[in-house]
């Protein structure tokens, strides 16, 4: 009785942070909840994006914006993100996977195809305004915010990454 009522209260909390559920293991259920109640579960997939991305993308960081046109976390992060592709102009590659509407997911998933990020958009599409940063050569995630309009957090990773070139 105990587990089942801890494993709907799992399912119940994962499910409030945008995650669908279908069965939680009673090994992993602690873990669950936690990440769940740190909120890691809802955005931070997984720390790659499933392996390197596209040729063409290789040799500058990558910061991926899922964005749409109605989402307030967007309107929120778009003055920090303005600033950050003035000042990397050149130096960083900047996708925009747009969501707003059905035609524009389509276009984003294509798009996302092809530069190696079909897997990370099927993980993150319904994460509208956040800001991940990859490392286009090994696909690895080196940081992700939702609603996050800190421009230092980005320049942080950004000026690490481009330094070490």
């Amino acid at each position: 009785m105990k587990a089942r009522l801890l494993n709907s209260l799992a399912a119940i909390s994962l499910l409030s942070f945008g995650t669908a559920i279908t069965l939680v293991k009673p090994e992993s259920l602690q873990q669950s909840l936690s990440e769940a109640i740190s909120g890691e579960a809802a955005y931070a997939q997984s720390s790659s994006v499933g392996g390197p991305l596209a040729k063409k993308l290789h040799g500058k960081p990558v910061v991926v914006d899922i964005y749409a046109s109605w989402c307030p976390a967007c309107k929120n992060i778009a003055p920090t993100l303005s600033q950050l592709k003035r000042d990397y102009a050149g130096k960083v590659h900047f996708v925009v996977l747009d969501v707003s509407d059905r035609s524009s997911t389509a276009r984003s998933e294509a798009i996302a195809k092809e530069l190696g990020l079909s897997a990370f958009f099927a993980a993150n599409k319904t994460q509208t305004g956040s800001l991940t940063i990859v490392d286009p050569s090994t696909g690895k995630v080196l940081s992700q915010h939702r609603n996050n309009a800190n421009k230092g957090t980005y320049t942080k990773v950004l000026d690490a990454v481009l330094s070490k070139k």
